[in-house]
């Protein structure tokens, strides 16, 4: 019952900052970032909300329940908007990857040539094991 009351006490402190304190998160956010800060601090130990939160995690579809009829209800809006909602759903992720892949392709050099002293890429200074050695040996 400790671990539901510490649940709820996140969530509680997290809608009063969202309301009161005008915090621009969403209040459950709020409550987890609230949540995650105790249990990093140890301020809350995690043996006391361990199995609240298996059980929440395990009954998730029936919390999610009333999320999915809502949407069931609002068949006729999401039936007038599906072109909209696919393109989101297609184009956002297919922006996503192409922008990945042009900055992955700017930060590493993947062309197997040894790499001039101070023409190192970004991916060489931050991890070393992609920076590229000369044959003779020399940095």
């Amino acid at each position: 019952m400790r671990g539901f009351a510490i649940l709820l006490l996140a969530n509680l402190l997290g809608l009063f900052l969202h309301h009161y304190a005008h915090v621009p998160l969403p209040a459950n956010v709020i409550g987890l970032i609230l949540l995650l800060i105790g249990l990093g601090t140890g301020i809350v130990k995690q043996s006391w909300v361990e199995t609240a939160s298996t059980f929440v995690l395990r009954h998730m579809l029936l919390l999610f329940a009333p999320v999915i009829v809502g949407a069931l209800a609002l068949g006729q809006v999401l039936k007038a908007d599906w072109p909209a909602l696919l393109a989101t759903g297609v184009v956002s992720p297919l922006v996503t990857l192409i922008a990945s892949a042009i900055l992955a392709k700017f930060v590493i050099d993947d062309a197997g040539e040894p790499v001039a002293a101070g023409d190192a890429p970004l991916a060489a200074t931050v991890l070393p094991e992609f920076s590229t050695k000369r044959p003779d040996g020399l940095p």
